[in-house]
């Protein structure tokens, strides 16, 4: 069961023919019609690839009671608010919009449409017609950044990130304070892209990290490329929303991996059947949102043995990752003792201690 939390010119389209279970063809009128947004190209690994991947398992689970269509490289603002009217127009019964920056779009559309049903991925807001999902990244981000720290040989860590919402702040600050669990004198050094995809720029952040002396690469962006540098500079790379193993298969360490099949699922069968409502859902490492994945077997026994025991107290919940003492990098205090809560998880905007790295200004 998922934990259901209160939270505080167009782009080129490619609409993918309609999906259902071979074993045996569905009325087009009676199945389902779910509908998907992607900010990026599907391609072959990355945030959009692992929704894509829940979409197949959601068409495949449900049957011919679902057909599914996706538009691809939509970006953030007025492109996607037009593609979800569209959608909505067409007969769209259910709409993912699975960008950050979808959400206000979402909700300007869900309100003109109130018989359709719309899910956003990472939304704060929700409607009478439009739920919210995520996952704690943050907990496979910590896992992750421990593991860092304890194959580094120079301490330092380079972190490409896309925007600094929330979420992303949540991921470069697990990372860091897993990292310096390991080793306390350890380094992220953040670069910020203020792009979800532009593999070029992801290409150059990596490579101007690792000339800064990162012999580890960690990324929250939607291309290979960062674990591409990885591979091509000899350095270690923590994956992130994908298993980049066919991009780096000697610097792959482990994969933060994203998996949605479940969730998309149950949200179908509930559309169907009548019974959805709208809800912030927020999951994590317990919920199978999140996990780490494709550990590298070449890892020392006694490293893999503690990674499972830390992954196991943060499922059963005798571990947060963002316990106290939490200090950021500017050297004031943030937490004295206990953990944060969801609430300030969920607005987290400064850096831990060991971050390398400012904040942009708000635009």
């Amino acid at each position: 069961m998922l934990k259901n939390l209160p939270r505080a010119g167009l782009a080129a389209l490619c609409v993918v023919a309609a999906v259902a279970a071979a074993s045996a063809p569905a009325s087009q009128a009676a199945a389902l019609q779910a509908c998907f947004v992607y900010v990026s190209p599907v391609g072959q690994a990355g945030w959009t690839y692992q929704h894509d991947l829940g979409r197949q398992a959601m068409a495949k689970a449900l049957g011919p009671r679902v057909q599914t269509r996706v538009v691809e490289a939509v970006a953030e603002g007025p492109d996607s608010e037009r593609v979800m009217r569209d959608l909505a127009q067409q007969g769209c019964q259910l709409i993912f919009a699975t960008s950050f920056g979808y959400l206000e779009p979402a909700l300007r559309v869900a309100a003109d449409f109130p018989r359709v049903v719309f899910e956003h991925a990472g939304g704060y807001k929700t409607a009478a017609n439009l739920g919210t999902y995520n996952a704690r990244y943050y907990e496979a981000r910590w896992l992750a950044g421990w593991l860092a720290g304890k194959q580094s040989k120079t301490g330092v860590a380079g972190y490409v990130a896309g925007f600094p919402v929330p979420e992303v702040v949540q991921g470069v600050n697990a990372f860091a304070l897993g990292m310096r669990a390991a080793n306390p004198q350890a380094e992220v050094r953040l670069v910020w892209l203020n792009s979800w995809f532009d593999p070029a720029r992801e290409r150059e952040a990596a490579l101007t990290l690792v000339n800064q002396g990162a012999d580890v690469l960690t990324n929250h962006s939607g291309s290979p490329a960062v674990a591409q540098v990885a591979e091509e500079k000899g350095v270690l790379l923590l994956a992130y929303q994908s298993d980049m193993a066919r991009f780096a298969p000697k610097a792959q360490l482990a994969a933060i991996t994203h998996h949605w099949g479940g969730y998309y699922t149950q949200v179908g069968a509930a559309v169907l059947a009548g019974t959805w409502r709208p809800q912030a859902v927020w999951g994590g490492i317990q919920d199978g949102l999140v996990q780490l994945t494709a550990v590298n077997p070449a890892l020392p026994a006694a490293v893999k043995t503690e990674l499972t025991q830390r992954q196991q107290a943060i499922t059963a919940g005798r571990f947060k990752p963002f316990a106290a003492p939490l200090v950021d990098n500017q050297g004031r205090s943030r937490l004295a003792q206990g953990a944060l809560g969801d609430a300030q998880i969920a607005t987290m905007d400064w850096l831990v201690q060991g971050v390398s790295g400012v904040l942009p200004a708000p635009k």
